[in-house]
């Protein structure tokens, strides 16, 4: 920048101040240029199609959604054909505490995927292969905490629920053998919130596909080829875990093995990056307990009414979940892009990649709610035969029509959110949402139409007091507009 400044020596003590002005006005000028050179292929392609960015990641997300359960059901599947109910019961007691283990230890995922996109979006390798680490040193901690606590689990659980005899022997052998597969779930999390924030969807979908197979395949196997009942059941899922595990390890090696050189231990525990890591993770943590709270008590509320409530509830609830499959892949976009324009300081590119998803978040609602009132009723009858159950389904149809209108926005703005690490926002909305859901319930009369209205406000209460947080979420953006 010399050739800016030839001034005369009786000049120079007259525009010192002014050249210092001008030398740290470029020097922002050249950091957000480089910041932008960084991104400038991936950056291209989202300013001129910003659809196509989204929809890179949001489908691949969407397939991964989709196979999750398809575990638990083959799984369910199998056993069932074994010709005794005892071990559908094992299956469904022992999956729920895996369920419930795993569900809460989520922020694995969700942290890791945030923190490591904001590292990507400021162009900082080093820094993002520390996040990866870690995670997963973080969840090496947790198994070694659930392997210490493996006893006292299942045996609350089993005094907690009532179970026959048989079940509650076969859930337990279930349990012992899943129970080793806790390393490969919990480093599969850190592994997946990783891909997505370095743009990457299709290694989490490759692998939850892979993993889908591989289960099937080694748990008929051992089921009939070897005979091994129940513990062949669990057996085969626990080399599926570890084969999805080593498929994500192994592309992350082969990829960026590099990233790991210069990279020392100090690096990993440094203090600041872990405070923010721990804190970040603490609030998502917390969140999901209020999660487990709302949904718990929405189950046992409606199984307080009545067997035919609570299968009418079940089947309303499955509407929710094929719109949330598809929400979570949207929402996942808002992580890995808000994260990656949230480390590049491009405040003007997450504005525009906020409308864009809420304007598929918009026409998705408007596709959902339309079509579970048309064929609502008929969607019921492929769920099941049973017509009192169809029936009292029904009446409360209008609720779950609802639920796209009422929950999109909660959706969209997790994403973005947590890709920006504003986590104590999300657990603000959390708690108000989670406080006006069992306010309602205090307040007015005990009936399903309260519970379903109670949900409703539950979901949009999130939204809205997200969307209220929202303009502190931008500001950490500061005012680049590139």
């Amino acid at each position: 920048m010399n050739h800016h400044f030839h001034f005369t020596r009786t000049h120079h003590s007259i525009f010192t101040s002014k050249r210092s002005y001008t030398r740290t006005i470029d020097e922002s000028t050249i950091q957000r240029s480089e910041n932008k050179q960084r991104l400038q292929i991936p950056l291209n392609l989202y300013l001129c199609i910003m659809n196509q960015q989204i929809l890179r990641i949001a489908f691949p997300s969407i397939i991964s959604n989709i196979t999750i359960p398809l575990l638990a059901l083959a799984d369910t599947t199998i056993v069932g054909h074994l010709g005794k109910s005892s071990y559908i019961g094992a299956i469904a007691l022992g999956g729920m505490v895996f369920n419930m283990a795993y569900w809460l230890f989520g922020f694995l995922r969700m942290g890791t995927g945030g923190l490591t996109a904001q590292a990507y979006g400021r162009g900082d390798e080093q820094e993002s292969t520390c996040v990866l680490l870690r995670s997963l040193f973080v969840a090496l901690g947790i198994t070694m905490l659930l392997w210490l606590l493996q006893r006292p689990i299942i045996d609350l659980t089993l005094h907690f629920v009532t179970a026959s005899p048989e079940v509650a022997t076969n859930a337990r052998n279930y349990y012992q053998v899943l129970i080793w597969g806790a390393p490969a779930v919990l480093g599969l999390y850190s592994l997946t919130g990783w891909f997505l924030g370095m743009q990457d969807a299709r290694v989490p979908m490759l692998t939850a596909i892979l993993q889908n197979v591989v289960n099937i395949s080694a748990s008929c196997l051992l089921v009939f080829g070897f005979h091994l009942k129940i513990r062949g059941v669990a057996a085969g899922t626990l080399i599926a875990q570890y084969t999805g595990f080593a498929i994500a390890l192994g592309i992350w090696f082969c990829r960026h093995r590099h990233a790991l050189h210069g990279i020392r231990w100090t690096h990993i525990v440094e203090t600041d990056a872990l405070k923010k890591f721990f804190s970040v993770n603490r609030d998502i943590f917390l969140r999901t307990l209020c999660l487990i709270a709302v949904t718990s008590y929405f189950t046992s509320f409606g199984s307080a009414q009545g067997e035919l409530i609570l299968a009418a509830n079940t089947l309303l609830m499955q509407f929710f979940i094929l719109f949330s499959y598809v929400m979570d892949g949207f929402a996942y976009a808002g992580e890995a892009l808000g994260g990656r324009f949230c480390g590049a300081g491009s405040r003007k590119d997450f504005n525009k990649l906020t409308r864009y998803l809420f304007g598929w978040g918009i026409a998705l609602v408007a596709i959902y709610s339309a079509t579970y009132a048309i064929t609502g009723r008929g969607l019921l009858r492929i769920l099941t035969s049973n017509s009192s159950v169809v029936t009292c389904a029904t009446d409360y149809l209008p609720y779950a029509c609802a639920v796209p209108v009422a929950s999109f926005t909660a959706f969209l703005f997790d994403g973005l959110f947590i890709g920006t690490t504003s986590t104590r926002f999300m657990l603000f909305s959390m708690m108000a949402a989670t406080a006006t859901f069992f306010l309602i319930l205090e307040c007015f009369p005990a009936s399903n139409s309260t519970l379903w209205m109670a949900f409703l406000a539950y979901l949009a209460c999130r939204g809205i007091v997200q969307a209220t947080l929202f303009p502190k979420v931008k500001n950490k953006l500061g005012g680049l507009a590139s």
